[in-house]
């Protein structure tokens, strides 16, 4: 790297160097003999400054003669000086363009060598194409009966449409009757439903008022039944005192018959005749206690037969309860479900008969 700052005094010993030697001190010269450092323009100004100097004192020593050669001599040296720089300079410019033409001739010879290359890519690719070309012909020929096929199917497929489109809108009319139809259906299982539950319920009071009235009966029974048995025990109390009284007058008879036969005579025929007396009140309280056992039987059998149909009424009353019970469930259902039964027409069809059997149902066990 060129050295920067050379001394005037650096510059005027080489000068003087050259000079002794014979050669002409010219930039390059003096330069190169401070070992190539230094600015050549500041070589130039300090030997400027130096001939500059020299000149000025050989010219207050030389006469005219010698001032005029010695100024030409100068003159012929500073344009030679001038020149070389000059010449330099081309030189110097000189190169650097032939390097630069030689960069980019480097440059130009790379860019042809790729452009070769690009150049057979591209006719390979130009083949390629060429030949992707007539299979894309070919293939676009296929493409074109394909399409052609395909519009044919297409306007098969459009023809099939409007079938199905006409076919869906006959679906939806039937949809919509069979909606409305399930609609009117499910009004009147609603109004049969109220009215199967108005005559359950009419049912339900008749047979509690039957209940009621069976009750009723069966107390009235019971009360009988109870003076039946007061009626029994008394007779039974009176036939006890009679069978005594007999067993007293047994006992007087031989009380009698002990006291004498003429006594006895008289007393039998009083005992004979208190004897039928007592013998027919005997006969008419055992067969009032006969027609009383016969009266007695009769109401126990009519009662337990009032208890049995009591709890068949009553266990029919329960059955009828639950019945309603579910139909009310149902109900409640049905009414928490409508977009169920709206939706599904073979469900709704499918339940529909299956409450009208209950309801039917319901009704023969009310009717029994």
């Amino acid at each position: 790297m060129a050295r920067s700052g050379v001394l005037k005094s650096e510059i005027q010993s080489a000068r003087d160097r050259l000079v002794a030697q014979g050669r002409h001190p010219s930039i390059d010269a003096v330069r190169a003999e401070l070992g190539n450092t230094g600015s050549k323009t500041t070589i130039q100004r300090y030997l400027r400054e130096l001939e500059a100097e020299a000149g000025t004192d050989a010219r207050q020593a030389m006469p005219v003669s010698d001032a005029l050669q010695d100024l030409v001599g100068r003159l012929a040296s500073q344009l030679k000086e001038e020149a070389e720089r000059k010449l330099a300079e081309c030189r110097l410019h000189f190169e650097a363009e032939m390097g630069l033409k030689e960069e980019m001739l480097a440059k130009v010879c790379a860019e042809n060598a790729a452009l070769g290359v690009q150049i057979q890519a591209i006719e390979l690719a130009l083949r390629h194409e060429t030949s992707a070309h007539s299979d894309a012909q070919q293939a676009l020929a296929k493409a074109m009966a394909i399409n052609t096929q395909l519009a044919l199917q297409v306007a098969n497929l459009e023809a099939r449409l409007k079938d199905n489109e006409a076919h869906r809108q006959s679906l939806e009319e039937k949809h919509l009757h069979a909606r409305e139809a399930l609609d009117h259906y499910r009004q009147s299982v609603k109004d049969q439903r109220e009215q199967d539950q108005r005559r359950h319920e009419h049912q339900v009071q008749q047979l509690q008022m039957e209940a009621r009235t069976l009750n009723q009966t069966v107390v009235v029974k019971q009360n009988e039944l109870t003076q039946l048995y007061q009626a029994l025990a008394k007779e039974t109390a009176e036939l006890v005192a009679a069978r005594k009284e007999m067993r007293r007058m047994e006992a007087d008879i031989e009380r009698i018959e002990k006291a004498g036969a003429e006594t006895l005579r008289q007393n039998v025929v009083t005992y004979e005749t208190a004897q039928s007396a007592l013998a027919e009140r005997i006969r008419q309280f055992e067969a009032r206690c006969v027609a009383a056992d016969g009266t007695l039987n009769e109401q126990r059998t009519r009662l337990h037969e009032q208890a049995l149909e009591l709890v068949a009424l009553r266990t029919r009353t329960a059955s009828q309860e639950e019945m309603l019970t579910l139909l009310k469930m149902a109900r409640a259902d049905l009414e928490e479900k409508p977009v169920l039964a709206q939706s599904t027409l073979p469900d709704s069809e499918q339940v529909a008969p299956s409450l009208s059997n209950t309801a039917a149902s319901v009704e023969g066990g009310l009717s029994i």
